[in-house]
């Protein structure tokens, strides 16, 4: 190897296994392959706990006891209406805008409303996570409402988290089997450590800017068909598909072409992302509580396909679309329920970046022209 070789500094590109900071707040545990929430393995968390509780977990580091939980639930059953500024701004915003765009640019309104948006106190900031979470799901169901011609439809404050969610979108209380669902894949979706949304939001986060500003940029990063676009596309697939019969000629063709087949593989779990059980039991119990024979085929033979053909397994986002699909939610809206979700996830990173900050730059190799001199 030559010397020039041997001191060429290596290229991380997308940083792909490289730690850039420490953080409490969740791993993947490659002992038992499973997603820690706080020490707290996901799948427990999702068969035990309502979304309040693992908001808190995430932001407080312990699950709460009696007194907190009904202090926050009170709290924040008191904040989920939307307020004038943001109402109006989803209502001038075309139809045909997407769902992301409507949940980042209403983030950016309150934001500018919130008057202690430069404040980035631990109890402030953690006052602005509460308010986004309780503001997401009506920003988030009166958007689809608009698009279908309906009616805002207010939050009642006799609902828990998950049943309201369901109520402002669709007008009517929730089965208790789909509010069951619908809370599993919330949970699910509320943290996952240093993905590509959460570390841009720290990126933000550690210019010392401010939570909403970074918040709205985790949205954007979040946007992205290779981060939170994948449950969608599981729907793009089945919709392409079209029927069981299909599925092999249909998989045949797409590896062929080298196409990315969304919902498959994830770069962190090797053996098979520890959320898809859980959210795969609940997914099969919308598809039969909705009759959905149809779907169910789909997706097994689709599984089944790729397992034989490639090896590669489903991330959560393949079980979440069909589930999503039955409750009623348009596909466009599926990115958008994560970014709920994440919103846990998101703040705690931010307030654990304000905590202990310095500032993420990291350097750059250049591979342009030499110094040069501009013609005269």
């Amino acid at each position: 190897m030559s010397d020039s070789a041997a001191t060429e500094p290596r290229i991380y590109k997308g940083l792909a296994g490289v730690p850039v900071d420490v953080t409490a707040i969740s791993m993947v545990s490659s002992d038992t392959n499973s997603l820690l929430y706080r020490g707290y393995p996901v799948q427990q968390l999702a068969a035990l706990c309502s979304v309040e509780q693992v908001a808190l977990l995430v932001w407080d580091g312990e699950l709460p006891g009696p007194q907190r939980l009904a202090d926050f639930e009170r709290e924040e059953r008191s904040q989920r209406a939307l307020t004038p500024a943001v109402l109006r701004m989803i209502d001038d915003l075309p139809l045909t805008t997407h769902p992301m765009d409507v949940c980042r640019t209403a983030v950016s309104i309150l934001g500018a409303e919130d008057p202690d948006a430069g404040n980035n106190s631990a109890a402030h900031n953690l006052r602005k996570a509460q308010n986004l979470f309780a503001q997401m799901p009506a920003i988030i169901a009166y958007d689809q409402r608009r698009r279908h011609g309906l009616p805002l439809v207010k939050p009642r404050n006799d609902l828990n988290y998950t049943e309201n969610f369901l109520y402002m979108t669709f007008g009517e209380l929730p089965d208790h089997a789909v509010s069951e669902a619908f809370r599993t894949s919330l949970v699910l979706y509320a943290e996952h450590s240093f993905n590509a949304s959460t570390f841009a939001a720290r990126v933000i986060a550690s210019t010392l800017s401010d939570m909403h500003s970074a918040v709205t940029g985790a949205i954007g990063a979040l946007k992205g068909s290779l981060h939170g676009g994948a449950n969608e596309a599981v729907m793009y697939i089945f919709d392409e598909i079209g029927s069981p019969d299909r599925v092999e000629t249909w998989l045949d063709q797409a590896l062929a072409e080298k196409r990315k087949v969304m919902g498959f593989g994830h770069r962190v779990y090797k053996h098979g992302d520890s959320r898809v059980p859980t959210m795969r039991a609940a997914m099969v119990a919308m598809l039969e509580h909705f009759n959905r024979p149809d779907l169910l085929e789909i997706y097994l033979k689709l599984e089944e396909g790729m397992a034989s053909r490639t090896g590669i397994l489903p991330n959560v986002d393949y079980p979440t679309g069909p589930a999503y699909h039955v409750m009623g939610f348009d596909t466009e809206t599926f990115t958008p329920i994560f970014v709920a979700a994440r919103m846990i996830g998101w703040t705690a990173h931010i307030s654990e970046q304000f905590a202990d900050n310095a500032l993420i730059r990291p350097l750059s190799v250049y591979v342009g022209a030499p110094q040069r001199d501009v013609p005269r």
